[in-house]
């Protein structure tokens, strides 16, 4: 990473309140590091937290939570393999629960060294999110001039290709950057998620990229290294209206805008780690189905 860069993107934890929004999350995910209920069973919660975060994510990209179709118990059954990952639904909110299982479980046991190489990792997530939503040919890869982006439209239209293009790249010096511990982890996470959500270098899934790309960078970085915290249930709370809020704030490009998304994901990592504080005790108290812990018949992508 440029030391420009690097500088510019380290200043931001000094804006006004965003420190202490940062410390309060590294302090409630180290809380949730050492719960009792995670002593022995800790690969059990965390993958009760990815179906919470999958179905959470789902729901920011408008599957709604109602019925069978948004519920959690449909994905836990997806990401557990009692139901099919199939790309082929035609209910479109189903296969948008089904991609978010995909991508979210995605996000299980990546390596630091898989964010040195970040194009390849990005290119999966996206492979993960959008099957099944995007045509084939455009899975994997940054969007072309003349391709137009489908979902996030309360954030305006998409920056131009080429734009969007170079934001992918910051985004990808960010995350080479995450195992140096140079900068923040809580705040590469979030400007990465940003810029993905924002940007939109791909035709579509960009918000489904952008927070399994979060999850995994608090993991790896160590925030939340039990991967237990759900910080898409941060993001969702209030139906995702400040989520959105503070995306679009920060899409402005002002200081004020980037701070008050900063905050928002402190706050959200926050809240995430409280949900999983709840997954934790029903590990402990044997609440959890017995198969929501199972890997999935096949690789999501």
């Amino acid at each position: 990473m440029s030391r420009a860069v690097e500088h510019a993107v380290s200043g931001l934890a000094d804006l006004p309140g965003v420190r202490e929004a940062v410390d309060a999350a590294r302090a409630a995910c180290t809380e949730l590091r050492w719960h009792e209920g995670l002593r022995r069973r800790t690969p059990e919660a965390a993958a009760e937290s990815r179906v919470r975060g999958a179905t959470a994510t789902a729901l920011l990209e408008g599957a709604e939570p109602a019925g069978s179709v948004g519920s959690v118990d449909l994905v836990r059954d997806v990401m557990r393999g009692a139901l099919p990952w199939d790309v082929h639904e035609a209910d479109p909110l189903r296969r948008t629960v089904v991609a978010a299982a995909r991508v979210t479980a995605a996000t299980e046991r990546v390596p630091a060294a898989q964010l040195r190489a970040p194009a390849q990792l990005l290119a999966r997530l996206h492979t993960a999110a959008a099957a099944g939503l995007v045509p084939h040919d455009q899975l994997g890869r940054p969007r072309r001039d003349a391709e137009p982006t489908v979902g996030d439209e309360v954030l305006g239209p998409a920056p131009p290709a080429a734009t969007a293009f170079a934001r992918l790249g910051l985004v990808h010096e960010l995350l080479q950057e995450v195992p140096t511990g140079r900068v923040p982890a809580l705040v590469v996470a979030a400007v990465a998620h940003a810029e993905i959500a924002v940007a939109r270098p791909f035709v579509g899934a960009n918000g489904l990229v952008a927070r399994a790309l979060e999850r995994i960078v608090l993991q790896v970085c160590g925030v939340d290294p039990t991967g237990v915290a759900v910080p898409e249930v941060g993001h969702a709370d209030r139906a995702g209206t400040d989520y959105r809020g503070a995306l679009g704030a920060y899409a402005t490009g002002g200081g004020d805008g980037v701070r008050l998304w900063l905050q928002h994901c402190a706050d959200a990592v926050v809240r995430g780690a409280a949900e999983g504080g709840r997954v934790a005790d029903a590990v402990r108290a044997g609440r959890l189905d017995a198969g929501s812990a199972a890997a999935p018949e096949r690789p999501p992508g």
